[in-house]
């Protein structure tokens, strides 16, 4: 037999090691992502008393495979619509967190002496808080559907994006440890540059493709799909210069976009674990207990930077952001851990060759001590607000209170300027970068072809320029025309005079670029003068403005983006899935809406509500209950309760909690007899004594009172005959019964 492979024998090791030891964290209440560290720490080389892993490079690889399909899996739960309808509170406290959170770690980094790279990857590992540990820790806590909670998810959700974008920067840094502030910009021009491209043909491309195979596609097919586009923008993602996690990242955010988002989260979920407890198997794997010792000083003193740098401006960040300061105080002592982005950021120091090697075990022995103190952190936040209330002079408190009040109920319109600004410094910013991408491609790919095909230069040059131009006239159309015709483009024109000459200065701007588009072209493939360029440039644009049939591709390509960008939304609204519009219009902003899963062996299965009595004993109203790809509005008090529905529903933030707890331990009891409820077949035969003859089936009781079941009358056949209603058993029959073991003995006997 041939030898297994060391991978193999590597694979297995991790896997029954990491299972076992996750076994023992589920059981302590503990997250998994600790487990899986303390398993790497077992199979390491650093702990001689068991089997260590052999091939560390293979598992490095795996690992990196791990990174991708996790940053892909994040950007399946992301969607771009969320940030944008989130607003500017936890963008503001997202960015205040990140900033002073790397300025503490790179002061503390310089305090020990350590190097620069050092300090700089060290302040970004500390400005990422844990998304997984903090939903673990609310979920435990029950915390989850209170209003607090949920800014702090649109926090973290924030701060994964910006970590995407933190790893590219590092990068770039990583490079050229002499980066100056242009090189900086540049970078951060050519993120964006890329982001919105790929964003933007993807959602075009991508949902349209799906639509159109979609009753070819089974789960298996979908499956490979999602991760073969997934690995593909990995593979893309390199070759322009940026890390696979990121292509990753960005082509999970643009399947999230598509009606299949739900089920490949669903598919690409074991894959995601599998890969992604390698990865955190290998980060143990480095912890080294000797580096721990020498560096146990800076290891207290990060722990103590993370707490108390969170506590103090995490609160002050949440506050800038228009939370009260009890909330504000609750999302702040929330967010003082650190976890996988910080694990992942210092893989890519690491591997880039950057970053010291004792950088790695510190981080994640600081991980692993704040995420023990994170509920902790949670529930001391209520006692340190008391604290601060009794302290703080009381206008102070009312102050910040009325701030976030403020804050909270102003919807005050935005400009009409402002409005039209905005939109047309998006769209013409898309259509731009879309327009420099097609000329780009036709002058790499088609234009040397074009070259090749036909020897006339002048004439591969005239079909090139034609093409491009043709390609690009949708998009230029679409950024001179689009706002000319509305709403506030109509009001500002009529509403006063002087509006009117900067109205066509906008405009005037957006032809402008159009025809450096075509002076561009025409330049690269003729040889006439400025003069002619420009004018042939100003007369094509005017065409392309003109023409009805680029009008109508315009038109056709803009609805094709819009209804791929809401396909989801749509598909949500059709099954029911997304919450109601009135939910941010309650009059009460103690009073909110959320979901609840009935669990399958909940008590409350089988009840109605008018038995349940919801509203009497939590003080709750149920406004919808969902079933399968079912709504029911405004149920009843019959209204019965299945396993697997979810409710939603409308209370406070305690008496959602105290309802949520009710409905977790209310729960029907396990049968601690489950080996007795196994089925059995025995025959019974009918004597001349038996109390069955002369009896019909209904009559001899034998489903209703000894709860078994005839399943046929043996008559001498192939095949048991059907025991017929009206059939009076007769001496000499011979049943043969399904019921369990203590059943068919009290029938027999």
């Amino acid at each position: 037999m041939s030898e297994l492979p060391a991978l193999v024998k590597d694979l297995a090791l991790i896997l029954i090691v990491a299972g076992v030891v996750t076994l023992v964290f589920k059981r302590l209440k503990q997250p998994l992502v600790l487990g899986y560290i303390v398993a790497g720490f077992l199979v390491s080389p650093h702990m001689p008393y068991i089997m260590s892993v052999m091939d560390t490079e293979n598992v490095e690889t795996w690992a990196n495979i791990g990174v991708m399909f996790l940053l892909f899996s994040l950007g399946l739960d992301f969607s771009f619509k969320k940030i944008i309808k989130m607003g500017a509170s936890p963008i503001i406290a997202t960015i205040t967190i990140i900033f002073c959170m790397m300025t503490l770690g790179v002061c503390v980094g310089y305090m020990f002496g350590w190097r620069k790279m050092d300090c700089i990857f060290l302040g970004g590992m500390l400005a990422m808080s844990s998304t997984t540990i903090i939903y673990k820790a609310f979920d435990d806590l029950g915390l989850r559907q209170q209003q607090f909670a949920g800014m702090v998810m649109s926090v973290l959700i924030l701060e994964d994006i910006l970590a995407i974008v933190m790893m590219v920067m590092l990068s770039a840094i990583a490079s050229d440890t002499g980066a100056n502030g242009g090189q900086m910009i540049n970078s951060v021009l050519k993120i964006g540059f890329f982001l919105i491209l790929w964003f933007v043909v993807g959602i075009f491309l991508i949902p349209m493709t799906l639509r159109k195979v979609r009753k070819l596609i089974n789960n298996e097919t979908l499956l490979i799909v999602a991760l073969g586009l997934c690995c593909l923008m990995a593979f893309v993602s390199t070759e322009v210069g940026f890390s696979s996690a990121f292509g990753a990242f960005v082509m999970g955010s643009i399947l999230a976009e598509t009606v299949e988002a739900e089920k490949i989260i669903k598919l690409v979920e074991p894959v995601k674990n599998l890969f992604g407890a390698i990865f955190f198997v290998s980060v143990g794997m480095l912890v080294d207990p000797d580096i721990l010792l020498r560096y146990a000083l800076p290891i207290i003193a990060l722990v103590l930077t993370i707490l108390v740098g969170q506590a103090l401006f995490g609160t002050a960040s949440f506050i800038l952001a228009g939370q009260s300061l009890k909330s504000a105080v609750r999302c702040g002592f929330s967010m003082a851990q650190i976890g996988e982005f910080s694990f992942i950021i210092a893989s890519l120091g690491l591997s880039l060759g950057v970053i010291s090697p004792f950088l790695y075990p510190v981080v994640v022995a600081v991980s692993v001590i704040t995420t023990f103190l994170t509920p902790y952190m949670i529930r001391f936040a209520l006692p340190f607000y008391a604290f601060l209330e009794k302290r703080l002079p009381k206008k102070w408190v009312l102050r910040l209170n009325r701030l976030a009040t403020a804050q909270t109920a102003s919807h005050t319109e935005k400009s009409l300027w402002n409005k039209l600004l905005k939109a047309l410094a998006l769209n013409t910013t898309i259509y731009t970068i879309l327009s420099i991408a097609i000329t780009t491609v036709m002058f790499t790919l088609i234009h040397p072809m074009m070259k090749r095909m036909i020897s006339v230069e002048w004439v591969a040059n005239l079909i090139t320029g034609l093409l491009t131009v043709s390609a690009l006239s949708p998009f230029l159309r679409a950024m001179i025309m689009k706002k000319n015709h509305s709403e506030e483009f109509k009001a500002l024109w009529t509403e006063n005079r002087l509006n009117r000459l900067p109205l066509l200065f906008t405009i005037i701007v957006r032809v402008a670029i159009g025809v450096v588009f075509i002076f561009y072209i025409c330049h690269r493939l003729s040889n006439f003068s400025n003069a002619i360029l420009i004018s042939l440039a100003v007369a094509i644009v005017a065409v392309i403005i003109l023409s009805r049939t680029i009008k109508h591709r315009s038109i056709m390509m803009e609805r094709l983006f819009i209804l791929n960008l809401r396909s989801r939304e749509i598909e949500a609204q059709v099954h029911g899935h997304k919450r109601p519009l009135y939910e941010g219009h309650l009059l009460d902003r103690d009073i909110h809406i959320a979901d609840f899963d009935v669990p399958y062996n909940s008590a409350w299965v089988g009840k109605t509500l008018m038995e349940l009595g919801l509203r009497q004993q939590y003080g709750v109203d149920v406004s919808s209950i969902l079933r399968a790809n079912k709504r029911l509005n405004i149920p009843d008090g019959h209204s019965i309760i299945f396993p697997g529905d979810r409710l939603q529903v409308i209370g406070s933030d305690d008496q959602l909690a105290v309802f949520g707890r009710a409905l977790e331990e209310q729960l029907a009891e396990e049968d601690k007899d489950i080996e007795k409820r196994e089925m059995k077949l025995r025959r019974m035969a009918i004597s001349g004594t038996s109390m069955f003859v002369g009896l019909t089936l209904k009559e001899s009781g034998i489903r209703d009172k000894y709860n078994c079941m005839v399943v046929g009358l043996e008559e001498g056949k192939e095949n048991l005959s059907q025991v017929a209603p009206d059939y009076r058993f007769q001496q000499g029959d011979i049943l043969w019964v399904v019921g369990e073991e203590e059943h068919l003995k009290a029938l027999l006997n």
